[in-house]
């Protein structure tokens, strides 16, 4: 059935003219002037292992590709959260191996290797990155599959062409990216093989790896040289040691030589990076052109699972660049014969047609990427629960930012729970009592840190369970609702499978956000472990919250809002949240401020730009005025979104959870409460577009498409004002996940006034 998916897909997009093609509105460049190293421009495929691109920055926050700098760096494969691997660079001026200085034009060889660009000439769509080298007067082309890079250079006449391999060099912020040990072999003049065993550095001292790649080269190279440091080695047949190290082969082209690379990536083993590399490319021959087709139609495939009709090309453009972007952040890592390292570094061997991912945390990501995902991409939804029990059965915890397999211990939640327990009650996956296992695991269970490196689990859960609450000393208030959310989700599960006592248990320890709510201020506040709450108050400090302040979470309860409403008093609780939305307005809803330093105040409310408040937009239909959910969607999809370099996300993308925001609620949908219940709903709100198609993967639901219609749509008529399922009068704004895999047709009848005929919940 998997392959009829496709056959389909495929027919549709045969259909449609070249321009109407969804990856012609992808622009790969939109907020790459502030994106983070897992985000820029590079040749990939969905979740593809290797994000082939140029970087241009040295270890700074964001760093790897920065727009408006007119030099790169070098090409390098790995763009993973805290990992990176194996930077290329062609060059034709005099021998240099370092690059100190990334911003500069070159002034002689100790300015490094790195290269001003045309920027005229810089290009980028779905698979496929190209640019031309100013001072090298290289033009580079770069595409990949999955596993696999395949670089194309057109190098000017020089005696002194190089490609140079660098093992060793700055990734994002201060991660300190360093190599322990490595290995580059001359296993003919055609093809190296090796290793890099990789530390992430200072910041993530968890996350060890060992990259291999096997490199063939489609001209044979004069010789291979190396350097470890400042000591060159020439004619070598082998180079190894620790880093900053690298090998560099000499050419000598004449004008308009070609030479293309092709490198197969594992972290199993050489034999597993031949085996990616065989697998994935051999088919193709040299034919460079052959496989960025192949990665656009992968894409086309992917990105026309929604079509969208109506709204303006801006509309379109942001539309499937945000869609584009939501599959772009993480990666698969285990290799074409399905075997992987776990967090032990023992290799593991999968089933077929199962895969294991990594990436940064879950955190809020069942807002997001969870709904957009159990769309239309129900098949990773699958395999992301197959790698959390993986990780669970070999190593006894799930992982809340499970990057390169390893537990990075990364944010406050373990919302791979929400994931986990979504999956099950929307039928996509059917192993419940193996899911509860984990999932009980870690809600029941103090965190730890790990013999093998690492945190696991939640920090501190012992003090949470006692007090009923985060006492500041021991952590973050806002560890509090955190773990109140994930006891939700593990309780509607242990509900689900007839587990009585414990979904008692952990839907009543739910409720503990209730015990960090001021009486007096209606927010949550810092309390200390004798009960005593933190004085004075200051609602836009981020001291003891997670990237955000007290007024910003004192919303964050997606399992309970109408808790939240009864603390503050309903009345209380409206006002206070349109008025915040509306002193957010003249900033776009977005803190340009990053609060993730203690102690930082500022008069900051509603802060899309991180994920603490993107449901709030949506709390105004659990308040009876949904209306305002309508609007508040449509002026963050107009204003907070941008479509130029500059501006994208004003804010912390996160491997693509603002992205899924945009396509989830330009659609007029959204999961309050993270789709996580047996009769899972999904929330209304006002469409971009006049028509969208979702086409339903027939391998996971019984439905072919589902259609929303929005009739009289447009800027002004934003409000809907009637709501009819497959002909049948909705009276709430929800509708059942369930009718949406089913099948059918969703009609909104469209108006410039706001229509309380659908308050009702």
């Amino acid at each position: 059935m998997k392959y009829l998916f496709c056959l389909l897909g495929m027919i549709w997009l045969c259909a449609c003219s070249d321009s109407e093609r969804p990856i012609d509105y992808v622009d790969c460049f939109i907020g790459t002037s502030n994106s983070r190293w897992m985000l820029g421009p590079y040749a990939q495929r969905p979740f593809g292992m290797v994000q082939l691109g140029p970087d241009n920055q040295g270890d700074v926050w964001m760093g790897g590709y920065e727009y408006s700098n007119n030099s790169i760096s070098g090409f390098s494969h790995i763009h993973a959260w805290t990992m990176g691997g194996l930077r290329f660079m062609p060059t034709t001026l005099d021998l240099a191996t370092s690059n100190p200085q990334v911003d500069s034009p070159f002034r002689g060889a100790n300015a490094g290797y790195h290269s001003r660009i045309l920027k005229q000439t810089e290009s980028a769509s779905p698979g496929y990155y190209g640019v031309e080298l100013f001072d090298h007067r290289v033009k580079v082309k770069l595409t990949t599959t999955t596993r696999c890079g395949f670089q194309h250079y057109t190098f000017p006449k020089s005696r002194q062409s190089r490609i140079l391999i660098d093992l060793e060099f700055p990734t994002e912020w201060d991660y300190g990216f360093k190599v322990l040990d490595a290995k580059v072999t001359r296993v003919s003049d055609s093809e190296l093989e090796g290793y890099a065993d990789c530390r992430s550095g200072n910041w993530a001292p968890w996350n060890d790896y060992k990259l291999h790649f096997v490199i063939r080269f489609s001209r044979p190279f004069e010789r291979m040289n190396g350097w470890k440091g400042r000591e060159l080695f020439e004619s070598i047949d082998e180079l190894s040691g620790q880093g900053p190290l690298g090998v560099y082969l000499d050419y000598n082209t004449g004008e308009g030589d070609v030479i293309m690379v092709q490198t197969g990536l594992s972290l199993v083993s050489i034999d597993g990076a031949r085996k990616n590399l065989d697998a994935e490319l051999s088919r193709f021959g040299w034919d460079f052109d052959a496989v960025v087709e192949d990665a656009a139609k992968e894409w086309n495939e992917l990105l026309g699972r929604i079509e969208v009709e109506g709204g303006s090309h801006q509309d379109k453009v942001k539309f499937y660049t945000n869609l584009y972007r939501a599959y772009c952040g993480k990666q698969t890592w285990n290799d074409v014969d399905g075997r992987y390292r776990d967090a032990e570094e023992h290799v593991r061997q999968l089933g077929a047609s199962e895969s294991v991912y990594g990436g940064d945390a879950f955190w809020n990501s069942y807002w997001n990427l969870n709904l957009l995902w159990s769309l239309i991409t129900p098949e990773i939804v699958d395999n992301w629960v197959t790698t959390q029990l993986e990780m669970f059965r070999h190593t006894g915890w799930t992982g809340k930012g499970p990057t390169g397999i390893e537990y990075s211990g990364i944010m406050e939640g373990s919302h791979e729970i929400a994931l986990m327990v979504a999956a099950y009650n929307k039928g996509i996956r059917t192993d419940g009592e193996e899911i509860y296992r984990a999932v009980r695991h870690m809600v029941m269970n103090q965190g730890m840190d790990l013999p093998f490196g690492g945190f696991a689990g939640q920090m501190n859960l012992d003090f949470y369970n006692e007090k009923g609450y985060m006492p500041t000393e021991y952590g973050h208030a806002s560890k509090t609702l955190d773990y109140a959310y994930d006891d939700y989700c593990a309780g509607v599960l242990a509900q689900a499978l007839g587990r009585k006592e414990d979904a008692d248990f952990l839907l009543r320890r739910s409720d503990n956000y209730k015990n960090i709510f001021h009486p007096e201020a209606k927010y949550v506040c810092r309390r200390r472990a004798d009960g005593t709450w933190v004085e004075p108050l200051d609602i836009f400090s981020n001291e003891g919250f997670i990237e955000g302040n007290s007024w910003q979470y004192s919303w964050y309860v997606p399992h309970d809002p109408e808790g939240v409403f009864e603390i503050m008093g309903r009345d209380s609780a409206l006002q206070r949240l349109q008025s915040g939305f509306e002193r957010a307005r003249e900033f776009k809803f977005a803190a340009h401020a990053f609060d993730r330093t203690e102690g930082q105040t500022a008069e900051y409310y509603i802060n899309h730009g991180n994920e603490i408040n993107m449901g709030a937009a949506f709390l105004f239909n659990y308040l009876g005025v949904p209306w305002l959910t309508q609007q508040y969607t449509r002026e963050i999809l107009d204003t907070y979104y941008g479509d130029t370099p500059y501006e994208g996300w004003e804010g912390d993308e996160d491997e693509g959870q603002m992205s899924s925001w945009f396509v989830n609620s330009s659609m007029g949908l959204f999961e309050m409460s993270g789709g996580v219940e047996q009769d899972a709903r999904v929330d209304l709100t006002s469409p971009l577009f006049e028509k969208i198609t979702i086409k339903l993967n027939p391998d996971y639901y019984k439905g072919k498409e589902f259609v929303i219609r929005a009739r009289n749509n447009s800027k002004e008529n934003r409000y809907i004002e009637n709501i009819r399922l497959n002909g049948r009068q909705i009276d709430g704004f929800r509708i059942r996940f369930a009718d949406i895999v089913n099948g059918g047709t969703l009609e909104l009848k469209m108006s410039d006034k706001p229509h309380e005929t659908t308050s009702k919940k």
